[in-house]
């Protein structure tokens, strides 16, 4: 690990401590009341049923949604994998729009996202659901629960926009369960954000359609990524999901041009053996370039896997070591706060570019968007200009 000096330990200490702090009352810097348990009629009142956006009619009144990879075809009065969008009468309805389970400011680092906007805030939302049931996910509270088993707050898209303004976040980020499942509500939002000179970046698993994410990331200034392995067993397993579409999303996200990021969560015994690591890594090189940050984090026990220990540190650091000998320029370590791989280092002459601590910018020498020391081009949202809201 990197040492640091004295003077950067208080600061480590004192930020997190002024974000935890800010973090412990976000219910009065935001809204100003507590949170509102969720009514039958509160679910169906006006505001939280809208018609989704990317759906086909079939015959007897069943319809097939097209917004994420599964093409759920549902009958009448019933809803798809992800439990929060229902066809009424041969029409598909969300029944999340308006209606937040989850909102905090968080650093835009803890998204993670090294290369977007660094030091800076993000208001960061959720709905209910998702479309993989993922046996390691960390906020299965609200990923893996119905709209009727959660609490919600009314957060309508004008309010989401104020909300930035008052608290002076750059950027709203879609996070925390999976964002395609709430894709009407989260494209109103960032169309509005982007009339309003906000940002609005998408945490995602990436089982997007190609004809919905093109039309999103019209809305979006930046995305995340999760390539959770690159084997369709653990996919299936693991996931209840497929490996191909979430390549193909990459590949698109590489095409329409958006800043992205990956993150691969290293679990031990299930996706952490040096040749599977490897086939991560020459991917990426080989279909999206060296300049495409990938973040290694580190697992903790959580949900239905409680049976394995956190990653050892030594097997982020192998990752690490994999990817920089793939010719990857931007290879980090995850949830291992102080360690040197959270920091970011020019390829060129391999100084410290953005020393980081957990979620804290300690130092930052890129200038408008170069290497201060030897001015080598870093890739990346450096500045809000770059967003071209």
């Amino acid at each position: 690990m990197n040492e640091f000096s004295r003077r950067e330990f208080i600061k480590w200490i004192v930020g997190g401590t002024c974000f935890w702090s800010a973090a412990m009352n976000w219910n009065n810097v935001v809204f100003g009341t507590q949170w509102l348990s969720l009514t039958k009629e509160s679910r169906d009142g006006e505001g939280s049923i809208k018609e989704v956006m990317f759906y086909k009619r079939l015959d007897s009144l069943r319809i097939e949604c097209e917004i994420c990879s599964r093409r759920c075809q549902i009958a009448d009065l019933e809803r798809g994998y992800c439990g929060n969008k229902e066809n009424r009468g041969g029409k598909y309805y969300t029944l999340i729009y308006n209606k937040v389970c989850a909102a905090h400011i968080d650093p835009i680092e803890k998204k993670p996202l090294f290369h977007y906007l660094p030091g800076t805030t993000a208001f960061s939302i959720a709905t209910a659901g998702c479309n993989f049931d993922c046996k390691f996910c960390q906020n299965w509270r609200i990923a893996q629960f119905r709209p009727e088993q959660v609490d919600h707050h009314d957060l309508t898209p004008r309010q989401a926009i104020e909300t930035c303004q008052r608290n002076n976040c750059p950027t709203i980020a879609y996070t925390y369960s999976e964002p395609t499942v709430f894709y009407t509500y989260m494209y109103d939002i960032a169309k509005m954000a982007r009339e309003s000179g906000i940002g609005s970046v998408m945490i995602s698993n990436g089982f997007m359609n190609e004809k919905p994410l093109k039309e999103l990331c019209k809305q979006l200034t930046g995305v995340k990524i999760d390539l959770k392995s690159f084997s369709e067993e653990f996919y299936h397993t693991y996931c209840s999901a497929e490996l191909e579409p979430v390549l193909e999303t990459l590949k698109r996200l590489k095409e329409i041009g958006i800043w992205f990021e990956i993150v691969n969560l290293i679990i031990p015994t299930l996706n952490d053996d040096p040749e599977g690591l490897r086939q991560v890594c020459s991917w990426v090189k080989a279909n999206l370039g060296p300049d495409v940050p990938i973040h290694f984090s580190r697992f903790h026990p959580m949900y239905k896997i409680k049976n394995l220990p956190r990653t050892p540190i030594k097997t982020l650091e192998m990752a690490r070591s994999i990817a920089l000998e793939t010719g990857l320029h931007y290879p980090y370590i995850g949830n291992v706060p102080g360690h040197e791989g959270e920091n970011t280092y020019c390829p060129s002459c391999k100084k410290v570019l953005i020393r980081r601590v957990g979620y804290v910018i300690l130092k930052n020498y890129i200038e408008d968007g170069f290497c201060k020391f030897c001015r080598y081009p870093i890739p990346g949202i450096w500045s809000k200009e770059q967003l071209s809201l």
